[in-house]
């Protein structure tokens, strides 16, 4: 910048009096010894040292480091002045005197100028720099989030594999399709992830190792499955059948005993043992459905014609909210042909199907509803009289159950306990068109004490849990005499906690779902009528 004269004026005016009033007159410039010059300021008690302009016709103009004026000449350098009294050094400005005896100077003024736009720009880079960061940090935050929920769903896998490993419960070939499924999922976000970090970390390789080592050891069980158990399956099925006809030949000169009780019938002695369980599949809804039931339709007219259907509650445990159809049990299986339907009234685990119609219990009330299955419409009603009901007197580790549904050879049951009955078992026969109550039997077998229930031919047979593998029919109570009593069957199980029970009459089976696994139990009866 080179000021003007009025402002180069102003600045020494302004530097006057450290410059020992600059403006003084002084002597004449045409007494001066030098015609170029570069000096010291001078500032002293006297007022005879002076640095100025002499002339009007003299014209100046500053800048940083030297002068332009109007005479021609230019120069830089340090201060001037001249005179008597004590001498400091004052710098930026130069002078000289030109061939007319114009006295010229220049004055260099640091560059003081804020950088605005330098400022705004930091500003704005900033911004957006933080900005980055932020969307760059949700996206870490999100990943981590799920790389905790798929540790959690491969721990799950390793025990799922560990038990179709190591235990001796028949499995179908279904279950390592879910398996694979699940572990191409974790594959996938193991991509993912890699690609978004740009590289690897000591965590998502980790991830990936133990992902790799799951899937060659499904692949290596698949494999054992097809060439030795499906096969070994077969074969016992063969030994069965000779066997069958070994005990037939040699029991042919002995006397015939009683037949085994026709299905769908009531001629036998009751239950005696129960066979270990065969799994038929996770249900349909995943691994984290733990609560819910399963079974199969049973109407006395049509017997063997009844659909399958399951019913996982929603995660909490209570809701129960969708239900699928299935026509054959290979369609279960395949997840193939499947009518799903949706209610927004059920409630817990207590659920039963009889007639095609579904029994439930209504949501946060002691009612029953009866749904028919051909329209998902509800047809019936009814209050439950005196039924407990919202978890105040549910089965043991199964909330949500105080209300439960079940079928027999003689109808449909209601298995429940009421604050009169200190909650002890009350068990009620239905008529399973109006839910109206026939006929109710109180027990002395308090029901929180329970595992889970279910009826056979009037009789109640109560379960509860002896260990996370094991549990134990232990109690029942015979509607046909007024009896009860206790019994010692040990039931195995796949998982820790049973969440329902159904009986199937013409099968006479159990349909059991546990922590999400549908479990089928063959029941054997003793041959002798009571």
């Amino acid at each position: 910048m080179k000021p003007g004269l009025p402002f180069l004026e102003a600045l020494l005016f302004l530097l006057g009096p450290a410059a020992g009033d600059l403006w003084t007159p002084g002597p004449s410039p045409s007494s001066l010894p030098l015609t170029d010059f570069t000096s010291n300021v001078i500032s002293g008690s006297g007022s005879s040292s002076s640095f100025g302009a002499s002339s009007s016709r003299g014209r100046s103009r500053g800048s940083s480091g030297g002068s332009y004026s109007s005479g021609g000449s230019y120069s830089s350098g340090r201060g001037f002045s001249s005179g008597s009294g004590s001498v400091s050094r004052f710098s930026n400005f130069t002078g000289s005197k030109d061939d007319r005896g114009n006295c010229l100077c220049s004055v260099a003024l640091p560059d003081t100028t804020f950088p605005v736009e330098r400022m705004e720009h930091l500003e704005i880079t900033a911004r957006i720099l933080s900005q980055k960061f932020e969307k760059e940090l949700s996206k870490v935050k999100e990943y981590v989030q799920l790389i905790s929920v798929y540790e959690k769903r491969l721990s799950n896998l390793t025990v799922r594999v560990e038990i179709m490993e190591k235990d001796s419960i028949s499995y179908t070939e279904l279950d390592f399709e879910l398996i694979k499924i699940e572990v191409k999922e974790m594959e996938k976000l193991i991509i993912r992830l890699k690609d978004t970090f740009g590289g690897s970390s000591v965590i998502v390789d980790q991830l990936e190792v133990e992902i790799r080592n799951m899937t060659l050891l499904v692949e290596k069980l698949e494999t054992l499955d097809k060439n030795n158990v499906l096969s070994i399956r077969r074969e016992i099925v063969v030994l069965k059948n000779k066997l069958k006809e070994c005990e037939a030949s040699k029991g042919e000169n002995t006397p015939v005993g009683p037949p085994p009780p026709a299905p769908g019938t009531c001629a036998h002695g009751g239950v005696v043992n129960i066979s270990r369980p065969v799994i038929v599949q996770l249900n349909w809804r995943g691994f984290a459905y733990k609560y819910g039931a399963w079974g199969r339709d049973y109407s006395p007219q049509n017997p063997d014609k009844g659909l399958y259907w399951v019913a996982p509650l929603n995660t909490d445990g209570r809701y129960l909210e969708y239900y699928r159809l299935y026509n054959t049990l290979d369609d279960l299986l395949l997840y193939a042909n499947a009518r799903e339907y949706r209610i927004q009234y059920g409630q817990g685990s207590g659920t039963a199907v009889y007639k095609n119609n579904m029994y439930i219990n209504w949501y946060s009330t002691r009612n029953i509803a009866k749904v028919n299955l051909t329209t998902n419409t509800v047809a019936v009603t009814q209050t439950l009289p005196d039924a407990a009901y919202n978890n105040r007197f549910s089965y043991a580790n199964v909330a949500w159950q105080d209300i439960d549904l079940a079928v027999d050879e003689n109808g449909l049951w209601v298995i429940y306990s009421t604050e009169a009955s200190t909650g002890n078992i009350v068990i009620s026969k239905l008529n399973d068109t109006t839910l109206v109550v026939l006929e109710t039997w109180h027990t002395k077998q308090y029901k929180p004490s329970v595992s889970n229930a279910f009826m056979v031919c009037g009789v109640l047979y109560a379960t509860r849990t002896l260990n996370t593998r094991t549990e134990e029919i232990f109690y029942y109570y015979d509607t046909n005499t007024g009896r009860e009593g206790n019994l010692h069957i040990v039931m195995q199980k796949m998982q820790e906690n049973v969440q329902s029970i159904n009986y199937h009459p013409f099968e006479q089976k159990l349909f059991v779902y546990n922590d999400g696994y549908l479990l089928n139990y063959d029941l054997i009866f003793d041959q002798e009528p009571r």
